[in-house]
This record gives structure tokens, sequence and C-alpha cells, in this order.
């Protein structure tokens, strides 16, 4: 971990206490309120519950420390990602998004951006740079792409990006800022789903949008404001409990993830493996170079989809989940929910549980269904 990763780590469950009165709580406390009391110009103050709460500020502190930049938090990932499209693009712009990244963020611009008039493109992440990006008002990546976890070059797509007068949005839900940081990269954007590891407890839905352009926060602000996607005190409160352990949690996931892919590659049973932390992944090189840490998602095949369910089914420590994040280790075979991927394929998200006990009952049932 950088010296910068380190003090913002060390930092992150002390931001509050800079302005603590004698007897203040340490812990954040939960405002639920939807009014104020706002006499006269109450410019500055909070004064209602759809423009402003304490428990948000919190959380949008905490994320920006992290982020080094101004974020804008939403309930759940998606309302992140559909604020930073309606409030940026207009009719006649054309987008480009990922078409091997989560397949909802298409299902948004086909349903919802294309009948008002905003066309979209799709290109693989591994060939986004392929092409340019001429006509593109933004471009949306998804790196490392979920589910089969391939990578671009962030600062080089930035670099083209800017070139041609767009602007780029990075979905990092699957690295956090401790495992990526897009905006150092050149990114203008960085939308999460904090339902995942910044939460961290499976509990809540989440999602924040980060930028370091004024004029972007904005205007990313008053769509939450106006179009009324704003999230709970009480799930913006969870947020901020998951917070202060992210990054003890996401050090755990990660170093857990990188010992089992390295025993997975050489079990019988599995094949197309795929995590960028293996000497051999094609995205290795790439993610030495831009990423913090490997993450904890992997990917592989498993011979039919009999043999997946068998083998998520039967293992004492996975559970059967469509999400990731959370201090359970979980997994789901991703053709069921509509992924072009073989009926076999397992995208397998590592958990806080030990190791070692998390490897032989991974083992084991592996072992169950090769016979």
């Amino acid at each position: 971990m950088s010296d910068s990763a380190k003090s913002r780590a060390a930092t992150l469950a002390h931001l509050r206490s800079a302005d603590f009165a004698k007897g203040d709580p340490i812990p954040l406390p939960l405002t639920m309120a939807s009014i104020f009391h706002a006499p006269g110009d109450a410019t500055g103050f909070n004064q209602y519950g759809r423009f402003s709460n304490p428990t948000w500020h919190a959380v949008e502190h905490a994320l920006g420390h992290l982020e080094d930049a101004q974020c804008i938090i939403f309930p759940s990932g998606m309302a992140a990602i559909s604020a930073a499209l309606f409030a940026l693009v207009k009719s006649g712009d054309c987008i480009l998004l990922p078409s091997d990244g989560y397949h909802t963020t298409r299902a948004l611009a086909e349903r919802f951006l294309k009948p008002l008039g905003v066309a979209y493109d799709v290109r693989p992440t591994a060939s986004m740079l392929d092409g340019g990006f001429a006509g593109y008002r933004a471009v949306f990546v998804e790196s490392p792409s979920n589910p089969r976890l391939d990578i671009c070059d962030i600062t080089a797509v930035a670099k083209a990006v800017h070139a041609e007068g767009g602007i780029l949005i990075v979905d990092n839900t699957t690295m956090t800022p401790f495992g990526q940081r897009p905006l150092d990269l050149g990114a203008d954007i960085v939308v999460s789903a904090d339902t995942k590891a910044i939460n961290g407890h499976s509990d809540v839905l989440f999602g924040h949008v980060a930028s370091r352009d004024p004029d972007i926060i904005t205007r990313v602000k008053d769509w939450r404001e106006t179009a009324g996607g704003i999230p709970g005190p009480f799930e913006a409160w969870l947020v901020h409990r998951g917070l202060e352990t992210l990054e003890v949690r996401f050090d755990r996931m990660c170093s857990s993830a990188e010992t089992i892919a390295r025993r997975l590659k050489d079990h019988r049973a599995v094949s197309g493996l795929r995590f960028p932390g293996l000497a051999g992944d094609a995205s290795h090189n790439l993610a030495r170079a831009q990423m913090q840490r490997f993450g904890f998602l992997i990917s592989f095949e498993l011979a039919s989809e009999k043999e997946a369910e068998a083998f998520i089914d039967n293992c004492a420590l996975i559970e059967s989940a469509t999400s990731f994040g959370g201090v359970h280790t979980s997994a789901e075979r991703r053709s069921k929910r509509g992924d072009d991927v073989p009926p076999g394929f397992v995208r397998l998200a590592i958990g806080c549980e030990p190791v070692e006990e998390l490897w032989k009952a991974i083992e084991a049932s592996l072992d169950k269904i090769a016979g």
C-alpha cells in the first residue's frame, strides 16, 4: 500500500473528530428527518430531506476523503450510473459502453436513453482503445469487467477520449478506491455500487458518483435533488459503518483471492481461470501498472451447468448469491443472469473467511465434482 493510501486509511475513522465538542458521540449519529428548523433565509442549512441530510454529509465526506474528490451518494449503484449519464448527456449525443460489463448499464441505454434520442455503441473492454472515440459525448468503461475480469488501459483511454472532446466515466465497483484510482489515471467521473465492498455487509443498496470537476458535481447533485433519487439516512449510516472497516476487509479479501487463484489454476476441474493477479493472466501486466491490488473476484469455467451449480451448492463456505463484496464468500453461475459466458462459468467473490479454511472447503467441493 502506498504512503498516501496508508494515510487515507489511517485517518478515515477520525474525519469527524476535528469538529468534536466535549461529550459528542464518536460514532456517527443517525439523523432521521425529512424536515429541519429553517426560519428566514436558511441558505447553507439543512431544510428538506430531498436536499440534504447530516448523515449523508458524513458519508460523502468519507467517500470524498478516499476518492480525493467530491462525492454525491445515491440509493444504489444503478442510481449513481443513471445520474452520471442523465445529468451529462442530451438528445443527439452518442455514448460508448462496454459490451462485456454489467448488463444493466446496457439495458439502461437501450430501454431509456435510446428512446430519448441518445445513441449508444458497445465495445469489448480489452479492445476499448480500438476504433477511437470520435463522436462520443461520454465513454463508459468497467475495468476489470464484470464478470470476465478483462482490463483496459484507463490512462490511455482517458487521453484518447479527451482528445476527441468527450468525458470518461469509470465504474470502479469491483476495486474500491483502495484497489484502483481512476480519477488519478485521468477519468472524469467514477461511479461505484457501494452495495458491494464499500458497505461490505450485504445489508444495504447504495452507490456514489465522484469527480474533481465542480461543474460535473453540480449537475449530478442537481439531478439527484430534482429527480428525487436520494438515499435513506439509515442506509447512509450503514454505509458509513462499513467504510470504517473497508481497508481491513479489502486487504483480507484481496490477499485471500491471490492465494486461492493460484491454487485453482492447478485444479483438474477448473479451466479458463481469470484473475488479474496471476502472472499468466492476459491482464496481469496492465493490472500491475494501474491497480494497487488485484481485487477479490475470480472467474473460471467448470465442465457444465450441472457441475457449476453443484460446486457452489456443495461448498460449505460459499453462499450462492448474485452480489459480491461482502464478508461472506459468494459465487454464481453467471449465464443464468444473461451474461454471454459458457454454462459452467462461475464468478467467485472471495470474502473474509480465514483463507486456509476457505480453500479446504472450495477444494473439497471441486474434488467432489471432479470425481
